[in-house]
Order: C-alpha cells, then sequence, then structure tokens
C-alpha cells in the first residue's frame, strides 16, 4: 500500500479511521454498518468459531458491501478488513488463509508473526497488508517481509498493546519508512484523529469508542463497564494469553481474580481463545486507556457522525488560530 493508495482509500472514507479487530466485539453487521458509515470496519478471523462461519461472515460483508455499492455508486463505501494472527499457535492459520484468497478482502491485518506468505496472497489479488507491530524491531521484520503498511500499537492501546509513547514510535518509524502509518493507541475522540495526522499518521484504530456501540457482540455488562471505566481502570499484562494486553480491572475482579497478584503465563496460546471455556478475552474484556471519553451507547454511524463533528471542529479551530 503506497501513499498513492492511502489517498484512494481516503476519498472512500468519511475519516481516516480504522475501527480495530476486537476479539469477541466485532461482526459481520458491525463492519457493514463501519463501511457503510464511511471508515474502515476490521475484525479477527478468530471471532468466527470455525473456519465455516468464518466463510459465511466474509460471504457475508463482501456480498452485503458490493450490493451497497451497486444500488448507491455515488455513495462512498469504505473497504472492508480481516485480521490473521500469524502465529504458530492459531492452527486455523491455513483454512483461514485460503477465504481470504476466496472472498480477497481489500486490506488483510496480520498480528503477531511473519506476514511473509499473507503478503504473497494479497498481493496475487491485489489487496493490501497491514501489519501490528508494537516496537522498532517487529516495524523493521514486517518491512523487511513484504509488508504495505504498519499498524503502531502504542502504549494505552486496548487488547494486545505495546508501550512505546506513540509521539516517539512514529517518529522513528518515519525516519526510515515513507509508507503507510496506521497509529493505534487511547485514541477515542475526533480531535484525537486529527492530532494523529498532524504527527504523520495516516489513518488511526479505534477500538474501545465502537465496544458500547448497538452493533457490538459484546454483553450489556461489558458496554456498561466501559461507559462507567476510566483510565484507572485500564491494567496491562500477559497473565491470559501469553502477550501483554490492556484490560479492564472491574473484569479481572468480577472473574474473581486479583489484579494485584495476577501471575505471568509462560507461552502464547491464541488456539484455545474462542473456546466456550476459554476465559481470556470472554470473561476478562480488554480495553484501551481511552475508555473516560466514552460515556453512552450509540450506533455505529452516530459514533462516526459525532466523531466527524467533532474532528471538523478541531480542525477549524487550529486553522482560526492560525496554528497549522
Amino acid at each position: 500500500m503506497q501513499k498513492e493508495t492511502v489517498k484512494q482509500l481516503k476519498q472512500s472514507m468519511k475519516l481516516p479511521v480504522i475501527m480495530a479487530p476486537m476479539f469477541l466485539v466485532s461482526n459481520p453487521k458491525m463492519i457493514i454498518k463501519a463501511c457503510a458509515s464511511g471508515i474502515i470496519g476490521s475484525f479477527p478471523a478468530l471471532n468466527a468459531r470455525t473456519s465455516d462461519d468464518l466463510e459465511e461472515w466474509m460471504n457475508e460483508i463482501s456480498t452485503e458491501l458490493e450490493e451497497m455499492k451497486s444500488k448507491n455508486p455515488n455513495k462512498a463505501v469504505a473497504p472492508w478488513a480481516v485480521n490473521l494472527i500469524v502465529h504458530r499457535s492459531n492452527k486455523r492459520y491455513e483454512q483461514d488463509l485460503a477465504l481470504i484468497e476466496k472472498y480477497q478482502p481489500p486490506i488483510v491485518i496480520t498480528s503477531l508473526g511473519d506476514p511473509s506468505a499473507v503478503v504473497k496472497v494479497v498481493h496475487e489479488y491485489g489487496g493490501f497488508v497491514l501489519s501490528d507491530v508494537i516496537n522498532m524491531k517487529f516495524a523493521k521484520k514486517a518491512i523487511e517481509k513484504g509488508t504495505d503498511g504498519l499498524v503502531l500499537v502504542a502504549s494505552g492501546a486496548g487488547g494486545h498493546a505495546g508501550v512505546l509513547n506513540p509521539f516517539a514510535f512514529l517518529h522513528e518509524v518515519t525516519e526510515f519508512w515513507d509508507g503507510p502509518i496506521v497509529l493505534a493507541g487511547g485514541m477515542s475522540k475526533g480531535e484525537d484523529i486529527l492530532a494523529a495526522e498532524v504527527l504523520g499518521a495516516d489513518f488511526v484504530y479505534m477500538g474501545s469508542r465502537f465496544i458500547p456501540s448497538a452493533e457490538s457482540s459484546a454483553v450489556e455488562d461489558y458496554k456498561t463497564m466501559i461507559i462507567d471505566s476510566s483510565i484507572d481502570d485500564i491494567l496491562y499484562t500477559d497473565t491470559f494469553s501469553g502477550v501483554n494486553a490492556n484490560y479492564l480491572i472491574p473484569s479481572i475482579r468480577k472473574a474473581g481474580l486479583d489484579p494485584d497478584i495476577l501471575k505471568e503465563k509462560e507461552k502464547i496460546n491464541f488456539d484455545k481463545l474462542n473456546n466456550s471455556k476459554a476465559k481470556a478475552w470472554k470473561d476478562i474484556w480488554g480495553a484501551g486507556q481511552g475508555v473516560g471519553a466514552i460515556n453512552k451507547i450509540q450506533s455505529v454511524a452516530q459514533i462516526v457522525d459525532e466523531l466527524q463533528l467533532s474532528y471538523n471542529e478541531a480542525r477549524a479551530g487550529i486553522v482560526r488560530h492560525d496554528k497549522i
């Protein structure tokens, strides 16, 4: 994905936002509504309980979005994306990659591993690959393996996240990379989107803001907890999946655990995350440090409209004060 492609993508978008893939939250309806509202909708492949379910999801999303475009040729419909964990513990990797080849999502986001095999498949049908990275080492590796763009998962991002300051991370990456950059980490408002653009990001990841959306698969207690929480209610730990992530402390306590005495997990394992017996993400819920800005349940379209309004107001305010 080169800068020219970024321009093309933005032509079909209201805002430079990717609704982040969220485990046990993202679903086809959410993705379709996001794309129809003018932002990129994405979901984790593992949200579908089986590869057969994933095929149904991908067919539904691709079919509905194509119908939307054909019925409303003048309407801007943003592209959709699927997130694939490429770590060796994901036993569905080969099956899910085959479905990506079949349904050809415009964007594929890789996480936790070497994206090269995904790059080969996606480039053959003309799609684009973004790779989640949490530090400079992984950023350079993803570039070496041929990824089209980087998702800089900085400190404060919901779910699996890094510890780097987003300002410093972005600045250092742009010293050796002039390709597309998505910035992730605690962003919930239109002002945050504008600030990321000023820093040099092409897009932002936004996840937690959409957890309490009307269309999300989050249970009502999860949605309410997001609305009631603040930055003080977020804990960064590797206890539940073997990879450091940000979780809601109230959900940890609700599961009967003491957040002050959690044990480290010995190894990474994503194979059982969608098993009904798995606790990580099912009973203990992820969220980013931007939860304090979230105060109500809204539809995806309403959230996007609100983001666009605050984005435009922030931009007008900066221009009015001659700061850009």
